[in-house]
């Protein structure tokens, strides 16, 4: 019965320990990932910082700025979320670790029980008859030997009993430690969250008053906003008038005597070998293409859309606006050749760059460093963004496959 017992209970032992482990697991892997996505999110923040502080001195209220401050609010938004996740997560582990402690307290509890009463049926023992006589009174060899084996396994028993006990001990007196840290945690988590919910309010508030300035203003900023329509109509002309030219031209080629161009299916053009796999190699790096400028943010996302803040007010986009700091580089995202250097009314020096049948442009640029016809590499710089005159520094992104516009946020990396 006493070795039923003992078996029983290093089974639940190692059926509580195998669990613990498992689910430590799980837990590490999910505050890994929040505390990825929570160091993400303050570096962004940190970024924002960096790049409207440029423009402190001389900002105004324009729309250029409530979009600012309406990216700067999601971004600090999600900040809180991630924050509220993360006290949540370590409730889930403090609620997991009182668990712990309560069963390795009852199997310590049993085990303690078990080990006493082990101890009172020893004394029991050798009160009546000493262990020797115990042994040596046996009538036969064969009894003699199975009292020896059951005093060693008594004894083993002990012996395991103890050690099991000092386990549990141990595990329980670190489960406790790690109790206190997580509720020493869970304490920073929520000062950290309180302070920065005080600055999503700071942030509210700013949004408001420039949405309350801007809303008297609701014909002007229409105004500005059908000027911009004009300006970038004329910008996608221009763009839609150079890739035609492209397909004529490639088009043309592929008429000539031992052209090696093709016109694959799906493609919008005749392309070499080489361009094809210029083409294919864009394609397949959708998402993953880098942004034009190295630190910025979206204030202006690609299509038709209601603004976010502004009542009555719609916003249309070919591409997409980033905001970045002042003089910042602009450089082309993937390999190709540049095909078109051009200044636009509205948008300033503008680069446009082939990559196979796929197009990118870049607008809003105060120099260039390439030049017509120069094969450029991922990354490398093609000019410096302009700042506007309410100290705006800006770039405007285009993707194109042929003559049709996308959205070129779906082929950058996410932030």
């Amino acid at each position: 019965m006493l070795k039923k017992t003992i078996i029983y209970t290093f089974f639940l032992i190692g059926i509580i320990c195998f669990g613990a482990v498992d689910v430590s697991a799980q837990t590490k892997k999910t505050r890994e990932e929040l505390e990825k996505e929570k160091a993400d999110v303050q570096a962004r923040l940190r970024e924002f910082d960096a790049i409207l502080k440029q423009t402190t001195a001389i900002k105004k209220t324009t729309l250029g700025e409530l979009n600012a401050i309406t990216r700067q609010f999601q971004t600090q938004t999600r900040l809180v979320n991630t924050l509220d996740r993360e006290v949540k997560l370590i409730n889930q582990e403090i609620s997991e670790t009182e668990g712990k402690i309560t069963s390795l307290e009852e199997e310590l509890k049993d085990l303690k029980a078990e080990y006493g009463r082990m101890i009172y049926n020893a004394s029991k023992l050798n009160r009546g008859l000493s262990i020797v006589a115990f042994v040596f009174s046996s009538s036969n060899f064969n009894q003699l030997y199975s009292r020896l084996m059951y005093l060693k396994q008594y004894t083993d028993s002990r012996k395991q009993q103890a050690i099991q006990i000092e386990k549990l001990s141990l595990e329980l007196a670190e489960q406790r430690k790690t109790l206190d840290q997580r509720k020493s945690e869970k304490e920073n988590v929520l000062a950290e969250e309180k302070k920065e919910r005080a600055e999503l309010e700071r942030l509210k508030q700013s949004q408001q008053g420039v949405v309350n300035t801007l809303s008297k203003k609701e014909k002007d900023i229409k105004r500005q906003i059908t000027a911009t329509k004009k300006q970038q109509d004329q910008l996608n002309k221009m763009i839609k008038q150079v890739i035609e030219e492209e397909i004529r031209l490639a088009e043309a080629a592929s008429r000539k005597e031992n052209s090696n161009t093709t016109k694959s299916a799906g493609s919008s053009m005749p392309m070499t070998p080489e361009a094809a796999a210029l083409s294919s190699s864009f394609a397949g790096n959708k998402g993953r293409l880098p942004w034009p400028v190295e630190t910025g943010f979206i204030t202006q996302r690609y299509g038709t859309y209601p603004h976010p803040t502004l009542k009555g007010i719609t916003m249309e986009n070919d591409g997409i606006d980033i905001r970045t700091q002042p003089n910042s580089n602009v450089r082309t995202v993937f390999d190709g050749t540049v095909t078109k250097i051009t200044t636009m009314p509205g948008y300033g020096g503008t680069v446009i760059i082939k990559h196979g049948e796929y197009y990118t442009m870049y607008s809003k640029l105060k120099t260039i460093s390439v030049k017509t016809g120069q094969k450029v590499n991922a990354k490398d710089v093609i000019g410096q963004v302009a700042t506007g005159p309410d100290g705006e520094a800006e770039v405007h992104f285009q993707t194109w496959k042929g003559l049709q516009v996308m959205d070129p946020s779906t082929w950058i990396t996410s932030k």
